[in-house]
């Protein structure tokens, strides 16, 4: 699959999810296999590009080819100029988000709140793909609720609009995040456009990646929550897609590993003060699975600095990989 001149190999990508695609998450995530790696919602609003967290989020440095950037926003000239903004720092794509469903970005009327506007759409898609040279993508939902499913006419609207790809979650806006996306909208959606389309929604293993391919006929898969905590599910999905075998699950020894560098980034990039803070959430989701989980997370939230989160963690997992107890090892 391609995205503009851009080859996006293996067709696994990671969806963009504020407070999570980070530029940390976003390196780990390609060296564990991942083709692209979408950056967290960017403010349009010119007032706060300097704010810390969108120094942060517009910070590219070092991170591997293509770069991909989600911006959100209503007006049309003011989303160019984001647009034009983010490429000037690095941006080698452009995603414009309409299908977040958070309530305090859809009561600004941003992210799938605009699907209910399909002239505003047109606007806004012709505005930003005019202003800048690079590829510019869209994401949208199936609708904004069961019975205005409109991303056939979305879609085409895209298409028209010079989007060089688009990516549909299986869900409309009312739904959130509750019950099952369902994919014969994106199916619909695929037959009728001659760009790629990404599938997303509910895509948490490699044979439901390739259940959904081909289902849909859609060119490439996005996974969100689904990685987190599970960043190497971009090389499950990527192997099986290739192959049709399952790779084993990674040892223990090897998510430590994964969790300790991930940690290492997010201290480095933020922070040490900053970093332990956003690590807790991740902490959270790489053991969410274990029997130790809350055990775990009492004691590793308490760590105030990075030495001491890196050295609870460390213990927890090298207990795990000795067939210890956490707690038991802990009491020792």
């Amino acid at each position: 699959m391609h995205i503009g001149p851009h080859a996006i190999e293996p067709r696994v990508v990671l969806a963009p999810m504020a407070g999570v695609t980070d530029k940390p998450f976003r390196m780990l995530c390609k060296q564990l296999g991942a083709g692209l790696c979408v950056s967290e919602m960017t403010t349009s609003d010119p007032r706060f590009w300097n704010t810390a967290k969108s120094r942060h989020r517009m910070d590219h440095a070092g991170e591997p080819d293509p770069i991909s950037v989600q911006i959100a926003g209503t007006v049309p000239a003011v989303m160019a100029e984001a647009a034009k903004h983010n490429v000037d720092h690095g941006a080698q794509i452009i995603d414009i988000n309409m299908g977040c469903p958070a309530k305090k970005v859809c009561n600004a009327w941003a992210g799938s709140a605009l699907m209910r506007d399909e002239a505003l759409v047109a606007e806004i898609l012709r505005a930003v793909v005019s202003a800048v040279d690079v590829p510019v993508t869209l994401k949208i939902r199936t609708g904004w609720a069961a019975d205005r499913k409109n991303a056939l006419a979305i879609a085409r609207i895209a298409q028209d609009s010079g989007i060089a790809a688009l990516a549909i979650h299986g869900r409309t806006r009312d739904q959130h995040y509750t019950g099952l996306a369902e994919y014969d909208t994106i199916a619909e959606v695929k037959s009728a456009l001659r760009i790629p389309v990404l599938a997303n929604g509910d895509i948490d293993s490699p044979a439901k990646a390739a259940f959904v391919l081909r289902h849909t006929g859609a060119d490439a898969v996005m996974i969100g929550r689904a990685a987190q905590g599970r960043p190497w599910i971009f090389r499950e999905v990527a192997h099986y897609l290739a192959t049709g075998e399952t790779l084993p699950e990674p040892g223990v020894a090897e998510v430590r590993d994964i969790l300790l560098g991930h940690l290492e980034g997010l201290h480095a990039f933020y922070g040490e003060e900053s970093g332990v803070r956003i690590a807790r959430k991740h902490l959270g989701w790489y053991a969410k699975d274990r029997p130790e989980n809350a055990a775990f997370r009492g004691v590793v939230n308490r760590a105030t600095c990075a030495e001491e989160q890196l050295r609870l963690t460390r213990d927890y997992f090298d207990a795990l990989a000795a067939g210890e107890a956490w707690g038991a090892a802990r009491a020792a």
